[in-house]
Order: C-alpha cells, then structure tokens, then sequence
C-alpha cells in the first residue's frame, strides 16, 4: 500500500512537470517583411543621385523646396504596399508620382516597383535607420507628360536621408 502511493505520488509530480513546461508562453519572431516595412516607411529626402555613375543632382534636386522626396506606407501583413513621389523633375522622371510596390525573392534587398507593368522594376536597396539607398536599371521615356529618354535610361543610385 506505500509502495502504491509513492508511485501515484511520483507519477502525480511527473505529470505536474511536464504540463507545466507545455503553454506556449513564446512569441512568433515578427516576419522578415514586416521588420523591413516599419525600416522603409517614412519620408525619404534625396541626398544625392547619379545615373550611369554621373550626378543627376541637377536634375532631381538634393536640397530647396523642391528637394525630391519619397514617401513609403504600408500595412504590415499586407503583399503589396504604396510609394508617393514629390519634386520630380518636369521633364524624363523615372519614379511615377503614385505607384506600388512589393518585397522581392528577398526581402532583405529586393523589391519589385509599379507593379501595373508588364514587366515591374527590379530594385535593390539598403536600409539603415536614418538612410536609404535604391538601385535599379531604368529604360523608356519616363512616365506621364517626361519624354525625354536621354535622362532616363541606365543604372540609377538614389540616395536618401530623413
């Protein structure tokens, strides 16, 4: 009769310990894209840009009141996000003034822009907390009422800062 109580004694404390290590008490990491989304949203002012490693900072201005700017928002969870462009220059711009955007193979870098085309823009980037750094090869005329296509096609570097 001890013996048979020491051992519903024992099994009692083993069961105690091993459901009291089971209740999830972890939290789920935040997902890759939705860390990357909260280091892109914000307004972006143009530091510096070049095309075909020349500076185009007379073309998309880098300080004044009409100083480029980028501006990123989107929900976490979300697939696709939106950008908004101010300051463009008036003729051969290579942003469009409203478009869309999504993560690409890799979340960390890549990103696919103005997602209506045939063909989305590949980009990569570098992000830090106070700056911004966008690559992409660009070929066309530019978007709405920009016909220039001496200004627009080639590699791009725009870099930004808060």
């Amino acid at each position: 009769m001890k013996a048979l109580k020491l051992l519903v004694l024992m099994v009692s404390v083993g069961a105690l310990f091993t459901f009291s290590s089971c209740g999830g008490g972890g939290t789920t990491p935040e997902p890759i894209t939705d860390q990357q989304l909260t280091k892109l949203t914000k307004t972006w002012k143009l530091t510096a840009v070049t095309l075909d490693g020349a500076t185009m900072a007379a073309f998309y201005k880098v300080t004044g009141t009409d100083q480029f700017k980028l501006t990123i928002t989107g929900t976490k969870g979300q697939t696709s996000f939106a950008y908004t462009t101010t300051g463009n220059p008036p003729s051969g711009s290579v942003w469009k003034g409203t478009s869309d955007w999504k993560f690409g193979t890799d979340p960390l870098t890549m990103i696919k822009r103005d997602l209506a085309l045939t063909t989305p823009l590949d980009v990569t980037y570098t992000v830090t907390t106070t700056t911004l750094e966008i690559r992409f090869t660009f070929t066309g005329a530019g978007y709405t009422n920009q016909g220039r296509t001496e200004q627009t096609n080639g590699a791009w570097v725009f870099t930004f800062g808060l």
